[in-house]
């Protein structure tokens, strides 16, 4: 792949890229597939009825990819009999997975080798591919030409996630159990030895009595973040990509200690780099750092998280896979940052791109151009009924009622909210008036309420999203109450904890009463210094200092 332009063409590029992403509906309804080069051998109609799509393979030669009609093809070089089709002959035009036909894809991940991990809806598990060291977990060592269902040991578990190094597979069952299998000359199938597992093993030790729930793979190494957000890490450590402090390999699971009272979400690896997501939107890097894959500013390994820092924006996803030395990054404003190997240039500190999704970093700047996770692509060759309630919400030239709030109008239409809600249906069934007025809620929160009632969706701040919560419990909307709930969750801060817990209790939100508790347990220094804290109500402060003691947060 040719290298990115020159240092003042690439000033140029930078000022064209950083200028403010509004995330539209139409930006983010359509994934572009064909951003990856595999695709050009695909027609436009096909591509048309494309839904789910997997890029692999040394060069990105190899394509998976699921249709409208639940049907499974394969498009590309075949290495190692790879595409599953019972054969080692490539293909340029796309053929049907039969042996698969009716499953649908839960995840799919990809070897070094390369090697394909699949978990179906339903939680079963098939493999194929390259097995040279049992990494298709078949008990044996020969290649795998068709897709093979794995049982032993997962007979009676639903796997929910996979996830490949360069010749090991790890998956994770609902219970928040992992299992392991494949390669093992460092340490990657957590089984204290290193000697290759040729069958699904659970990975215990520190992991026996944790619940694990999400996994992640380097080339030869092993993350899992656990409920209460701890990391645990294993295998290869040469780098320092386990983010222990040193480059000794691990063999069993092992706690990232140096992420001590930090809540992690999400983990993401490459080559050998790791990249791990917070509860407060903070990314940590650590591992090989040639490329600045790690955002740092240099070029320097580093054995312990270092923290990214991405403008003031909140990150909300983080992108890697074992393939490639290139990192990405999404904030809450819908901007999408990119650095380490791109397009052959090392880019040392996060990039703002134009990009809508992280997706399309790999897609056009990583070396191979393939994908970090199964993509999921919905149609945009026509408006479905959600779509068209969408457009036509707060729309003056089909509305038939006003709403005035603060002084500004904001149209609705009233059959839709009858439709969608108890109390319009009540209230607007005799009411001939075009105009409501509202004073009991502001103007973002009641906007925010009809816009909800057009897409079934919200965006707003976590202290707009209190408010709202007032009015969803004051309507009853439940399902409003818990989108309320979620948006606090994922926008909940030190300064902002003890005001959204206080929420939390007035509404009677028992799951995020609990959340914020704990946020502000695991982060107790910091809160009981913010300004929130010391304007507590008396009851709550009472009642959360009783709660923490029995909790055991003052003990030394």
């Amino acid at each position: 792949m040719s290298a990115l332009p020159s240092d003042l063409e690439l000033s140029y590029l930078r000022e064209k890229l950083t200028k403010p992403v509004q995330a539209t509906l139409s930006s983010l309804k359509m994934l572009d597939v064909g951003k990856w080069p595999i695709f050009s051998l695909c027609s436009e109609e096909e591509l048309q009825l494309i839904r789910q799509a997997c890029v692999f393979g040394s060069a990105g030669n190899e394509v998976l990819y699921t249709t409208v009609n639940d049907e499974i093809f394969v498009l590309g070089t075949n290495c190692c009999g790879c595409l599953g089709l019972g054969d080692v002959q490539s293909t340029i035009e796309p053929r049907r997975l039969d042996s698969l036909s009716g499953k649908k894809i839960a995840c799919l991940s990809y070897g070094s080798g390369p090697h394909i991990v699949l978990a179906t809806t339903e939680g079963e598990v098939f493999t194929w591919g390259h097995n040279a060291y049992s990494q298709l977990g078949n008990g044996t060592t020969n290649h795998g030409l068709v897709p093979c269902h794995i049982s032993t040991n997962l007979s009676n578990k639903q796997v929910t996630e996979v996830a490949c190094g360069s010749y090991h597979s790890l998956v994770l069952t609902s219970d928040g159990e992992v299992f392991a299998w494949g390669y093992n000359n460092s340490g990657q199938v957590g089984s204290g030895s290193t000697v290759n597992q040729p069958i699904p093993r659970r990975v215990t030790g520190c992991l026996q009595n944790k619940v694990v729930v999400t996994i992640a793979c380097g080339q030869m190494c092993c993350m899992a973040v656990v409920d209460s957000g701890e990391v645990y890490v294993w295998g290869y450590n040469g780098n320092g990509q386990l983010g222990l402090g040193n480059s000794g390999n691990q063999p069993t699971p092992c706690r990232v200690a140096a992420l001590q009272g930090i809540r992690v979400q999400r983990v993401a690896c490459g080559y050998a780099h790791t990249l791990v997501l917070t509860d407060e939107g903070q990314v940590y890097a650590w591992g090989a750092n040639s490329y600045g894959q790690l955002g740092t500013g240099n070029k320097s390994n580093q054995s312990y998280p270092t923290p990214v820092t991405v403008e003031k924006d909140r990150i909300i996803e983080i992108a890697a896979c074992h393939s490639t030395h290139t990192s990405a990054a999404k904030t809450q404003g819908g901007h999408v940052y990119m650095w380490g190997q791109c397009r052959g240039q090392s880019v040392i500190l996060p990039h703002l791109t134009h990009f809508s999704c992280t997706d399309d970093v790999f897609a056009c700047f990583a070396t191979p151009a393939v994908t970090w996770r199964l993509l999921s692509v919905e149609p945009d060759d026509h408006l479905t009924v959600a779509e068209s309630l969408k457009r036509e919400f707060d729309n003056p030239d089909t509305a038939d009622l006003k709403f005035l709030v603060d002084g500004k109008y904001i149209y609705a239409h009233k059959v839709l909210l009858k439709i969608r809600c108890e109390h319009f249906r009540s209230s607007l069934e005799d009411n001939e008036d075009d105009i409501v007025e509202m004073s009991e809620f502001s103007y973002p929160v009641y906007r925010a309420f009809l816009e909800y009632l057009y897409t079934d969706s919200i965006s707003l701040s976590p202290e707009e999203a209190v408010g709202l919560l007032d009015l969803a419990t004051f309507y009853r909307e439940n399902r409003l109450k818990k989108l309320c709930q979620q948006t606090i969750k994922q926008g909940i801060c030190e300064e902002n904890a003890i005001a959204l817990l206080s929420a939390a209790v007035k509404y009677d939100a028992q799951d995020l009463e609990e959340f914020c508790f704990r946020f502000c347990i695991n982060h107790l220094t910091v809160v009981t210094q913010t300004s929130g804290f010391a304007e507590m109500d008396h009851d709550l402060l009472k009642n959360f200092i009783s709660k923490a003691s029995r909790v055991g947060a003052f003990k030394n």
